[in-house]
This record gives structure tokens, C-alpha cells and sequence, in this order.
């Protein structure tokens, strides 16, 4: 098989998983088991936040019965969004908040409190939530919000931490939607992009309970060597007490997740699905790749690793995991040929317009022809530069979901 039937397989592979997670086919799925409508014959609220939002809205809406009165909003990064009848939709800034994000969840703040006992609040959730609708507690600015999102992004922390940080100082995250939302139901459609599909994470969990208390977040912060770096305000906050008291009730279901979309990419590509999921630093990462590549010819991997940056390059952890790989393929003495990909699911890997890397054996051969230092290109996280003078660079566009990473290694 030629390189190019190799590398052609596994971006299909990688669409397989992609197509796996469409929104609009999963929300019309979950409302067609289970029908919406206002409990007292008031207003459908529709409020879609996240790189999904317009797709989960469309579907939402063409799901809803005809007569019932609806409202719609929808919150997406500039790339997904578009124009979309019967919804205001509103564009802001992922993977740092932005003004327009701050109107947006203003925005979806005035509709909660405008929604009665006798109305309904349908919450349409994906990844990339936390950071498109930022609403920060009183005393903190988005100023202040946006410095701590990039200090938790530089910092090599997970999801999971980060987004524990990103509730403790959001109005609606944690849960705050829901009380924002009382005395009105809520029932949310929940496309995970968190490998383990924790609820309390995706997007920070607005309709579900908070991952941890606020001393947590601090705490966290502390051990990570980032608490005396935050803005005064921000260790204000983190200092206050909880909200103990309970949240409302809600109808919280998950309607897929990078789990789903790794055995969809599995099963097109007959390859064998990897566990666990692969998380953690990117270089320990590419190594446990490695090593299962030695032993098997198709394999596919799901999860979503994390950089500690080192440098002021441009890049990714999909970029900077597929560039490792190739390094570490040739030290070890992986042989050829083969191609390995590592992709974000929504298109967009870290702050660049790629949504990850495509390596092969001879990635590192047509680099060294044009004189390019790899190893300075990783050690100041310049990942794109490198892929790019390759040839290598992941380009499919945003694709309207967003559900984790996913990894990709066949040998011809």
C-alpha cells in the first residue's frame, strides 16, 4: 500500500469518528424518544452554548411541535457560527473569552430570568462552553477571567482542573444556570467533549452540580504553582464561601462523547481500539504510542492529552503529539511504512487553523532535506511551523462538533 493509500485511510478513519459525534443527528435522536414541550403551555426556551450550538439548535428547533411558542440562542466560536432561522445566534471567542462571549452570556442570562414555572428551558451543551460564555462573579472582570484561562491553558493542567478554576468564578457554570433558570424545569442535551464524559465538566457543567468546592479550585491552583500569579480579585473569589444551598432538579442526558466517536473510527478503519484513553503529557503519550505501534497495525486511540509550554511557538497538543511521535518512532526504531494522526474532533487544535498533525515515515527525512531543527521547534512548542514546512499539518475546517481528540496509527 502507497504512502498516500495509507495517509488517505486514516483521514477517513479520523471523519468516521468525527461523523460519529454529528450534533444535529444526535439532539434530533435524544428528542425524538422523548418529546418536548412547556409544562404549562408557556415558552420553549432553547439556549445551545459551545462549538455544537448551531447544529443542536437546528434540530432542537425543527423537533419541536408546531404552536408551541419558542425562544432561541445560540452561543458558537466564530468559526461554526451562521445564520439560522427562529435563533439569534452570537459568536465570541474560544479558547480565550472575549467581549462578544460576555454579551453572549448576558445574553442567555436575561432569557433564564425571563423563564417562569409555567415555561421550559431546553440547555443544548458541546465543548468549547467554558470559554465561549464567560459571566464572572461579581468583582472579577473578563479581563481578569481571560488571564486566568491562559494561565490555566500555559500550565499544563486537564480539563477537569481547569474547568474546576473556570466554575469557581462563572455565575453559570457549576450549576449557576440552573438557579439562574429557577422556577422554570431544565432539561439539557449534553455532547461531551471530556474523555470519561463526566457531566460536571462539559462546559464547565452548567445544569449540573459543581466538580468541586471552591476551596478546591484554590487549592489546586496552589499546588500548581499558579495561585500567586492570579489577579488579587481572582484569590478574592476563591477565598469566598460556598453556595450550599441545593440545586434544582434537572434532566441532564448525554448524547455523545469521544467514547462513541473512538469505536465509530475503530470499527470503519478495522482497527483495534485502545484503552485507556490517552491523556496526560504529550511526550509520555507519543511513547505509549510507540510502543503499541511495535506490536499492532491499526490502532485506534481517543482522549486528549495536555503541553506544558516551554516556549512562545505556535502549535497544539494534536501538532506537538504527532511531531513527537515521529521522533519518537525513528529513536525506537519503528519501521516503515506508517502514517499516525492525532486530530481535535472540532477542527481546531490549540490557537491555530489546524486541526492537528498527519506524520509519516518520512516526515523526518523531508524535514532534515529542508534544513529544519526539530528539536528547537519542540522545545519552544512550535509544532505548526514544522508540520507545516512538511506538509503534515491536519487541515479539515471546523466541523461543527467537538468531542475530545482522537489518534490514528496504521502500517502499510
Amino acid at each position: 500500500m502507497s504512502i498516500e493509500e495509507l495517509r488517505a485511510r486514516a483521514m477517513a478513519a479520523f471523519q468516521a469518528g468525527v461523523d460519529a459525534a454529528d450534533p444535529a443527528r444526535a439532539t434530533a435522536r435524544a428528542l425524538a424518544q422523548t418529546p418536548l414541550r412547556a409544562q404549562g403551555g408557556g415558552t420553549v426556551f432553547v439556549i445551545a452554548m459551545g462549538k455544537a450550538a448551531c447544529a443542536m439548535a437546528e434540530a432542537a428547533l425543527d423537533a419541536i411541535p408546531d404552536g408551541v411558542t419558542v425562544q432561541a440562542l445560540a452561543v458558537t466560536n466564530y468559526e461554526n457560527a451562521r445564520d439560522l432561522p427562529g435563533c439569534r445566534v452570537m459568536a465570541a471567542g474560544h479558547p480565550v473569552p472575549d467581549e462578544n462571549g460576555l454579551a453572549g452570556a448576558r445574553a442567555i442570562a436575561d432569557l433564564l430570568d425571563r423563564a417562569g414555572s409555567d415555561d421550559m428551558v431546553l440547555a443544548l451543551i458541546s465543548g468549547g462552553s467554558s470559554a465561549l460564555v464567560p459571566l464572572p462573579i461579581d468583582g472579577v472582570t473578563l479581563d481578569e477571567k481571560a488571564a486566568v484561562n491562559k494561565a490555566l491553558l500555559a500550565g499544563g493542567l486537564d480539563i477537569v482542573a481547569m474547568n474546576l478554576v473556570r466554575q469557581s468564578l462563572s455565575q453559570l457554570k457549576g450549576g449557576g444556570f440552573l438557579r439562574r433558570a429557577a422556577p422554570a424545569p431544565v432539561r439539557s442535551l449534553i455532547l461531551s467533549d471530556v474523555v470519561g464524559d463526566d457531566l460536571r465538566v462539559v462546559g464547565s457543567g452548567p445544569t449540573v452540580a459543581p466538580i468541586g468546592p471552591v476551596s478546591d479550585a484554590r487549592a489546586l491552583l496552589d499546588t500548581a504553582g499558579l495561585l500567586a500569579d492570579m489577579p488579587a480579585s481572582v484569590r478574592a473569589a476563591l477565598n469566598r464561601p460556598d453556595d450550599t444551598r441545593p440545586l434544582p432538579a434537572t434532566q441532564a442526558e448525554l448524547i455523545g462523547g469521544n467514547a462513541q466517536s473512538l469505536t465509530a473510527m475503530a470499527d470503519a478503519a478495522h482497527a483495534q481500539q485502545m484503552e485507556p484513553p490517552l491523556v496526560g503529557d504529550v511526550q509520555a503519550a507519543a511513547a505509549r504510542v510507540v510502543a503499541a505501534a511495535k506490536t499492532g497495525d491499526a490502532l485506534a486511540f481517543g482522549g486528549e492529552t495536555t503541553v506544558t509550554l516551554t516556549g512562545d511557538g505556535k502549535g497544539g497538543r494534536n501538532q506537538e503529539l504527532a511531531l513527537r511521535f515521529a521522533v519518537a518512532a525513528e529513536v525506537q526504531g519503528l519501521t516503515g511504512p506508517w502514517v499516525f494522526l492525532s486530530g481535535g474532533t472540532d477542527g481546531r487544535d490549540g490557537p491555530t487553523d489546524a486541526a492537528g498533525g498527519l506524520v509519516d515515515h518520512t516526515t523526518l527525512p523531508r524535514l532534515r532535506a529542508k534544513g529544519v531543527d526539530v528539536a528547537a521547534a519542540l522545545a519552544s512548542n512550535d509544532s505548526y511551523a514544522v508540520l507545516q514546512a512538511a506538509g503534515d499539518l491536519l487541515m479539515t475546517g471546523a466541523t461543527g462538533t467537538n468531542v475530545a481528540d482522537l489518534q490514528f496509527f496504521l502500517r502499510g
